[in-house]
This record gives C-alpha cells, structure tokens and sequence, in this order.
C-alpha cells in the first residue's frame, strides 16, 4: 500500500502547504481512497505536486464531523464526481470548540453539501466492498481524554460534551495485513483499538492518524498518560505513524518510549507498507 499525507499540521518542506487538518491518500492493489479533506482546498494543491489525481479517487472517507477533516468536501465535489464518500450519519450535526478566550466558534460541516448524492451515511460496522471496512461507536473502557474536554456538540438546542459518535475509522485488509486509520481518535486511541481486537481478534499491523494528545495551546494530555498510552502501544506489535492532533510536544513523548515502533507524518511525506 501506498499513503501520501496530502494535508497536515506541518510540512517536510516549503514546496508544501500545511494547515491545522488531515487528509490521507491511500493506493491499495485495487483502490484509490482518500482519508479525510483537511480544512480547506490546501489537499488539491499538494495532491497536485505528489502526482495524485483526484478526481481518479474510488472513495472518500470522512472520519468525523469536524472542519478540519472536512472542510475540503465542497472542493472535492468539483474535482470528483464518481466517488463514494463514506460519513457517518451524526457527521453533519452541529460541532463547536471553545477557544482559550472562552469564545465558542462553530466547527462542523457545512449543512448544505450533506444532499450531495454520492454521500452514503454510515453507522457502527460499515462493509465498502471486500478489504475496507468502517466501524465507529467505540467503547468507552478507558477514562476520555483531556484535549476533548473544549469540544461540544449541539443536543436538544443546548450545548453539551461532544460524545463523539460521530466518529468513525477504517481498517485496509490486503496481502494478510491489516492497516487501521483513525482521523483524530476523539475516542481515544487506546479504545479504538480494544474495539478493533473486540471485531478482529488481533491487533493491526499499521496505525495511522492522529491521537488527540494535544487540544491546541498547551492543552496536552498528561506526561504521565502519554508514557501509559505509549507503553500500551508499544505492546500491541503494531507500527504507528502518527499525525495532527496528536502534537508535536506528545509525539515526542510518545518517541522516547516507542522508538522506532512510531514515526511521524507531515505534508508531503509518502510511506509504502
């Protein structure tokens, strides 16, 4: 499998646009998927210079119903008229984040792209065709993370704690090996893949996305979590490449326990596993 990073956080170079959001692009034997659009048109740009057409895309997942990992939807639409685009069915409700100065700015979707007809809601365990699978509606075992806590949604027309349903995650079945992608694991990292083992019986062999380790500022999850989570990645065998949300500060964290078992995407970067 081939995974260009079309839109992250940072770059590996200045031929390379970055913005706060994902998107992944991934050629599997038969399929060419994208992960995620980022927050705005910056992935058509960078498909561009890494040689990906996207209007050639088989189909879109969006992992969940933020701007950063959507926000490039509309100008999808304009380059891809065949594609399947896979959301979860609680994607397009109403998202907030509360900012460092108490402001509350809105952060979902935009509502008017959800009549598009190549959209196909999804919901818990979602079969695309053999080898790629979605599954959201994670089990909550260990406690939510911290850089969730400014995160709200919109129920009964007041604003409450984000539950984060509306979140989903791939896993890519080719040559007997197994790649699970996540868009921020708002869920958590470690939930995710217990739910994973739950369906599956096994670990992955490759995680890819990003861990929400970081909420912006310096609004990172404990040293002493970090180091948990860390030692409990290090356990399940599997290569992490990690991105986004999981900031700079935590990755690093996470390196000194894990070694080379994690490794970091920027914008611009291309891995073949």
């Amino acid at each position: 499998m081939l995974i260009k990073t079309l839109a992250e956080n940072i770059a590996i170079s200045e031929d390379f646009g970055c913005e706060h959001g994902l998107s992944l692009y991934i050629e599997t034997k038969e399929h060419k998927i994208l992960f995620d659009v980022g927050a705005s048109e910056l992935f058509l740009r960078n498909a561009e210079k890494l040689n990906v057409n996207i209007a050639d895309v088989d189909f879109l997942i969006i992992s969940h119903g933020h701007y950063d990992h959507g926000g490039g939807l509309k100008a999808f639409f304009n380059e891809n008229t065949k594609a399947s685009i896979f959301i979860h069915q609680l994607a397009f409700g109403k998202y907030y984040s509360v900012r460092p100065n108490g402001k509350v700015d809105y952060i979902g979707l935009d509502d008017k792209l959800k009549e598009n007809k190549q959209i196909v809601f999804t919901s818990d365990i979602f079969l695309i065709c053999d080898g790629l699978e979605l599954f959201s509606n994670v089990i909550q075992k260990e406690a939510p993370l911290k850089s969730n806590n400014n995160l709200l949604m919109e129920q009964n027309g007041q604003k409450v704690q984000d539950t984060f349903a509306h979140e989903q995650n791939l896993i890519i079945e080719e040559d007997n090996k197994i790649l699970l992608i996540t868009g921020c694991a708002h869920n958590g990292i470690v939930n995710i893949l217990e739910h994973f083992h739950l369906l599956k019986g096994r670990m992955p062999d490759y995680v890819i996305g990003g861990f929400h380790l970081s909420g912006g500022s310096a609004n990172y999850e404990t040293p002493e979590r970090i180091d948990k989570i860390g030692k409990y990645l290090i356990e399940t065998k599997t290569k992490y490449y990690t991105c986004h949300c999981t900031g700079i500060e935590p990755y690093k964290m996470l390196k000194s326990v894990m070694g080379d078992r994690v490794e970091y995407l920027a914008a611009g970067s291309e891995i073949i596993i």
